[in-house]
């Protein structure tokens, strides 16, 4: 129908258009000082959940099993209800904490273990590439069908082209990442021309698969009503049916499940929906646009599944029955805007998705090892680099593992398995937001029990049947153990794949964190660090000063050279040079010769939230141990402060003093508790009275964080009335 050539024009002019959407909102952005994207693009670009899955494949699930394919969006409902409660937390503690990805999100709510944070990382990897290879699947084949000289109809019985158009459908998708996700380095992992760009796409999206519905509805046919009596008078049932295979009431219950995580816990959701919100307000608008956007988009998904049988197309092809349909009735402007709408719906989900993706692999497994190894200091400087080399290693990764299992069943079904991979992070992640106890230990074993249990029972499978591995363990199970077999785990027969993974994975995953949790009995400092987590979802964060105090002695210019010098090896000079700017006036500082140990504290505590959002937070807080050094002086007064509060713990017991920890960071600190430790052991016969002070003290720095965001508005309000003051004064001479 179209030529090559043709297409290639479109989607070059397409993105050309959206490139130059993106610019005009950052110009804007870089003018004004201001937030450009309100509550609708926020609420809007949240609807990159909706990929070529949603746009095609859901068409193809209907056609195959009824209205089985709505278990996916009841459960995603059901989530999105919750939000006031669960996301409003997420977007609150990473306001505090500037986390840059669910990665970082969880590894900073326990401890800021690196090691949660690379597992994470790996699960997502794993798990969502595939998803990737769908969504370049979607793009290759609808540009196929579309460039046929028939209508495309025989689809099913035609190979698939990975040859020059896949490749370079690919390499278009490398540059569209890195111009729209990976153009710069920003501290704060706010892309708002991005996310700008992602709600025209999804906008378009709707667009065409409405239009398409209703030319299906009321050009090839006389409505709704029409399609479902001819499919009743066909015989025809299964579109319409509720159950059309044996275990589907399991099935109903597995799809709710695992669309209620993936929601949230899909590495591109949680970016689009946490990391780029601007006001936790914005949830407000998007608890009713966004089901409004989802039912939109699935209400004519029946009828052009219906009609794609009734006009005879292979049910081979059903997926494309969104394309076939227009292209079959030789209406060549809908061809072109579904084939838009389905481009729209893939290229949304792979640039963020993998600008997530690169984010997260640099910092918390590239960096890491970069930190360890002084002889590789140089390639810090380079982490944008490292990104878009990341960003085209995980593209082509995905392209070859699209051609490898292009002709394999496990295309149809990769995207619930990549919500089965996402669901491991669901224990920790809300466990976390809502359960104190929960600690690193159990995050840890939970995620490595639940990753294990995927793997063995999904990914191992699925390498057997493409004959990767031999077959053996399939149906002898590991060492030969029958009730160990992957795809009947202890001896559970008759469940499909997915469900029996759900199954068992949660079993083990939430397990695991239980007892892990249970068990382990965390150092003081994560349970300092727990407490403000747990404290800062409750509270918007707040970007004005904290109280200071103590004597004004440290020279505050050699402290910014120290800053500087630790910021060039990740940001360019002149974010460097902001960042250190902002700090000192947020801090009040800016014209002072000296400041005092708690606003060095201060500092430093804000340093690393600004190298946070560039290399995340476990990584920085690593940085800020090996950049950041104290004076004999400034050691000895931290010493004396930590002493004094022991002191007052000891003799003023009502007092409930609390302690800085969490303030103080990068060693100093962590070696003071150890002495403390050590003293708590050798006074055995007082360990009941210690454990009581401990708590009274981490309920005092409670207390405390809601006293200092108090102190920052009252001082901000107090900067107020002195300008009204002095404004009054001027008017009175």
């Amino acid at each position: 129908m179209f030529s090559s050539i043709t297409v290639i024009l479109v989607i070059s002019s397409y993105m050309v258009i959206l490139f130059a959407i993106a610019q005009l909102v950052e110009r804007k952005i870089e003018q004004t000082g201001r937030n450009f994207n309100g509550p609708w693009t926020y609420a809007l670009s949240l609807a990159v959940y909706h990929t070529s899955w949603t746009f095609y494949g859901s068409v193809g699930f209907a056609s195959e099993s009824g209205l089985l394919y709505l278990g996916v969006y009841i459960g995603s409902l059901l989530s999105i209800a919750c939000w006031w409660i669960t996301l409003r937390r997420m977007v609150l503690a990473k306001n505090t904490f500037r986390v840059t990805s669910i990665a970082d999100f969880i590894s900073t709510r326990y401890n800021r273990s690196q090691k949660i944070a690379a597992l994470v990382t790996i699960t997502a990897l794993l798990g969502v590439l595939p998803y990737i290879a769908l969504q370049l699947k979607a793009v290759i084949s609808s540009f196929k069908i579309i460039t046929l000289s028939g209508h495309g109809a025989d689809l099913h019985n035609t190979t698939m082209d990975w040859g020059s158009s896949g490749l370079l459908i690919t390499l278009f998708m490398i540059v569209f990442t890195i111009m729209f996700g990976v153009r710069r380095l920003d501290p704060t992992e706010r892309h708002q021309g991005m996310i700008s760009v992602l709600m025209v796409e999804c906008i378009v999206k709707l667009i065409a698969f409405l239009s398409i519905g209703i030319f299906v509805c009321y050009y090839l046919f006389n409505g709704y009503n029409d399609i479902l009596n001819q499919l009743d008078q066909a015989g025809i049932h299964q579109v319409t049916s509720l159950h059309t295979r044996p275990d589907s009431g399991v099935m109903w219950l597995t799809l709710i499940i695992l669309s209620f995580a993936a929601v949230q816990n899909l590495p591109r959701q949680f970016h689009v929906a946490v990391i780029e919100n601007a006001d936790v307000n914005y949830i407000k608008r998007a608890l009713w646009v966004f089901p409004l956007y989802i039912l939109l988009i699935n209400i004519f998904v029946i009828p052009i599944a219906g009609a794609g049988l009734l006009k005879g197309i292979d049910t081979g092809a059903a997926d494309y029955y969104v394309l076939l349909l227009p292209q079959q009735a030789d209406n060549t402007f809908l061809t072109m805007l579904a084939f838009i709408g389905g481009f729209s719906a893939a290229t949304g989900m792979i640039i963020i998705t993998t600008m997530t993706l690169a984010t997260m692999c640099s910092n918390h497994l590239i960096m890491p090892v970069l930190e360890k190894f002084e002889r590789y200091a140089a390639i810090r400087g380079e982490l944008l680099k490292i990104r878009w080399a990341l960003v085209t290693l995980i593209l082509l990764s995905s392209y070859s593992f699209a051609i490898a299992f292009s002709d394999s069943y496990i295309l149809v079904a990769i995207g619930l398995i990549s919500f089965v991979a996402v669901l491991q992070f669901s224990p920790a992640l809300l466990g976390g937001i809502f359960w104190q106890k929960g600690n690193s230990a159990g995050a840890l074993a939970g995620l490595l029990a639940g990753f294990v249990i995927w793997v063995y029972t999904l990914v191992i499978p699925t390498l057997i049947k493409q004959g990767w591995m031999a077959d053996a363990l399939l149906t002898e199970g590991l060492f030969q153990i029958s009730w160990l077999r992957p795809e009947a785990l202890f001896g559970t027969e008759g469940l499909s794949s997915i469900p029996h993974s759900v199954l068992w994975s949660m079993i083990f995953n939430i397990g695991a964190y239980l007892l892990g949790s249970l068990l382990y009995s965390p150092h003081k400092s994560e349970r300092t660090l727990t407490a403000e987590f747990m404290q800062s979802m409750h509270h918007q964060a707040s970007k004005t000063a904290r109280p200071t105090g103590l004597e004004q002695y440290i020279l505050l210019e050699t402290k910014l050279k120290e800053a500087s010098a630790l910021l060039n090896n990740y940001l360019s000079p002149d974010k460097a040079r902001n960042a250190i700017s902002q700090i000192t006036e947020d801090l009040q500082v800016t014209d002072k010769e000296r400041i005092s140990i708690i606003e060095l504290i201060e500092f430093h505590r804000m340093l690393e939230h600004t190298l946070t959002g560039s290399i995340g937070a476990a990584s920085a807080h690593n940085a800020m141990e090996n950049g950041i050094r104290y004076t004999s002086r400034e050691t000895a007064d931290l010493k004396a402060l930590y002493s004094h509060l022991v002191t007052e713990m000891d003799t003023r017991i009502d007092n409930k003093p609390t302690t800085k920890h969490g303030d103080t960071n990068f060693g100093l600190i962590d070696d003071l508790q150890r002495q403390i430790s050590l003293l708590e052991r050798k006074n055995l016969s007082q360990q009941q009275q210690l454990e009581k002070l401990e708590l009274k003290l981490e309920e005092r720095h409670q207390q405390i964080f809601k006293y200092r965001i108090a102190a920052q508005h009252a001082q901000r309000d107090k900067h107020k009335l002195s300008e009204q003051l002095q404004t009054l004064q001027q008017i009175s001479e």
